[in-house]
């Protein structure tokens, strides 16, 4: 039992490592708890945290066919995550900034979760990092532990997203539409960069 609870709390600690680092998922969280408050925000944390938890089980169990088939067709994860990242980031330049209401109206939380999922499951960076962090530092020693694993890193994903997610919603009070203007650019910026970043690399790659 202790041992089960170890290999939890190191799942916890590596889904933290994991949902951590600022992409393009947490670019969206930021906004989207700016704008449409905690639920929509972390729901948009949600859908990551089970891209992060299916990419995990893959390395975890070892399922080298899935792991060839995402590898083999890597270049088309890259063409799609980097359209849609040029997608939203447009969506950003073009948005009409609002004021924030006293009482955010949220979003639609299914579609929130996708979102959070899709941005997470084509961004090659992360199915790399996942693979070489679970791979490296999960080492369990059977089906059993590799789920205790896996579950960790679903929570410790989770916890990261409500972090980041709660301490958003407690400074909205503090920013002002001029200020959801300039989030919007500077996360428009960010995204544009990452999406042509990600379209380069696939044209060097075909080079």
């Amino acid at each position: 039992m202790l041992e089960e609870m170890g290999i939890l709390w190191r799942g916890v600690v590596l889904g933290l490592i994991i949902a951590a680092p600022v992409g393009p998922t947490g670019l969206l969280c930021i906004r989207r708890s700016l704008e449409r408050g905690l639920a929509t925000g972390f729901a948009t944390g949600i859908g990551a945290a089970i891209a992060d938890a299916g990419f995990s089980a893959i390395a975890a169990f070892g399922i080298t066919a899935v792991l060839d088939i995402i590898t083999g067709n890597m270049l088309a994860l890259q063409i799609v995550g980097g359209l849609f990242l040029l997608g939203v980031a447009i969506h950003s330049f073009l948005r009409d900034p609002k004021p924030l209401t006293a009482v955010p109206v949220a979003g639609n939380l299914p579609a929130s979760v996708a979102t959070g999922l899709l941005f997470t499951v084509t961004n090659p960076v992360t199915i790399l990092g996942i693979g070489t962090i679970v791979v490296g530092f999960g080492h369990t020693r059977g089906p059993a532990q590799d789920a205790t694993l896996v579950a960790g890193i679903f929570l410790g994903s989770l916890l990261w997203w409500a972090i980041l997610c709660g301490g958003v919603t407690l400074l909205r009070r503090r920013v002002t539409g001029n200020t959801v203007h300039w989030i919007n650019i500077g996360t428009g910026i960010l995204l544009a960069g990452l999406g042509l970043y990600t379209l380069g690399s696939v044209v060097r790659a075909l080079i």
